[in-house]
């Protein structure tokens, strides 16, 4: 730990916010490589489709990890973007879908982007009093990966408004649905 943090924060408040992000830092470093495992392995009639949305969605990712990063560093503490810290920060299983057609896909990525908005969320609630700027880099960025989930749900949901993978607790069992 430094001896130092942002103007505002005590040594331990900056530390306590810097351990929070660390666990997002791991989560878009996973979130980015399965965007992009998906990205290579989809196939089907919606392939190009999907495979085009995705890799924006990759960038973004890629960036949310590097301004969480950079917020970590600013309070004094050091970031750690290694395979070990993904698997360390994990609670989350392993994306589970290998080559599979486009609505499979979809189906198991909704359920990946609503854990890790539902992390930020909780990540959110815990920043609101004591630190208002990292709560609003990280209302940014959930409020864009609602967006992205709004994509993948779009491709998904029928003209009566359900979706294909509705009821579905596992990556798995939500391709299986969609497929």
């Amino acid at each position: 730990m430094s001896k130092f943090t942002v103007p505002g924060l005590s040594e331990d408040q900056g530390s306590r916010v810097a351990d929070v992000l660390q666990k997002r830092l791991s989560a878009y470093n996973d979130l980015h490589l399965t965007l992009k495992h998906i990205h290579w392995n989809v196939v089907g009639p919606n392939f190009i489709g999907v495979h085009e949305m995705i890799d924006p969605q990759v960038e973004l990712v890629r960036g949310y990890a590097d301004a969480v990063a950079e917020r970590i560093a600013a309070l004094g503490n050091s970031p750690d973007g290694t395979p070990a810290a993904i698997g360390r920060d994990r609670t989350w299983d392993d994306y589970s879908v290998g080559r599979d057609t486009a609505q499979a896909h979809l189906a198991a990525l909704d359920l990946v982007y609503t854990g890790v908005i539902e992390d930020n969320r909780k990540a959110i609630d815990e920043f609101g009093d004591l630190d208002p700027i990292t709560e609003d880099l990280l209302i940014g960025q959930t409020a864009e990966l609602e967006k992205f989930q709004w994509f993948v749900r779009a491709h998904l949901e029928n003209s009566g408004g359900s979706l294909a993978n509705e009821g579905a607790h596992s990556e798995k069992q939500a391709a299986a649905q969609a497929r």
